[in-house]
């Protein structure tokens, strides 16, 4: 059972991938800052960190080597929403292991986190959780601008080069899997 540390300030999915990852054994610690995860940080003694990229305004790559300099020899995760080469590079250089774009697949942390070559033969989850559908991305992706923005749904609409109505009827639907 390794511990693991989600540094993360969107508090559901947090709590989400937490159950997530309880699922398959590990222990798991949430916090939703930077200075709550440094504060923690020798209690815990995490095996690895999940971290996002942006916590509230702050931005979690400068304070990557820090994290690195604290816990050498823990496996760091970096997830972000709007995932680039040029973050990915950058966040590598900076200390993380690796660089995953949410939403992300259990299997596919898990595989990152530990190298877990045989975790469908250990009640990993099924083929659809691990890659979701274009429907699904697109609306974590509208989800993300909308936020972004503050809900006004006008200017991510702009951002995102679409009219408004049609954002307005795709913001009605439910979530795809």
């Amino acid at each position: 059972m390794a511990k693991i540390l989600i540094i993360e300030d969107e508090i559901s999915f947090s709590q989400i991938l937490c159950k997530r990852l309880n699922r398959h054994g590990h222990q798991c610690f949430q916090v939703a800052s930077m200075e709550a995860a440094f504060a923690q940080i020798i209690d815990i003694s995490p095996d690895a960190v999940v971290l996002d990229m942006k916590l509230g305004e702050q931005n979690s790559l400068l304070q990557l080597p820090k994290l690195r300099q604290k816990l050498p020899a823990a496996k760091i995760i970096l997830l972000t929403g709007f995932a680039s080469i040029a973050t990915a590079v950058e966040a590598i250089k900076a200390g993380a292991d690796d660089y995953l774009a949410k939403p992300v697949a259990t299997q596919a942390l898990l595989k990152l986190l530990f190298d877990d070559s045989d975790m469908n033969s250990t009640g990993g989850e099924q083929t659809e959780d691990i890659i979701p559908s274009p429907a699904r991305v697109e609306w974590e992706h509208i989800q993300q601008v909308l936020k972004l923005n503050q809900g006004n749904i006008s200017q991510t609409a702009r951002q995102l080069g679409m009219h408004r109505r049609t954002l307005q009827r795709k913001l009605l639907k439910k979530p795809a899997r």
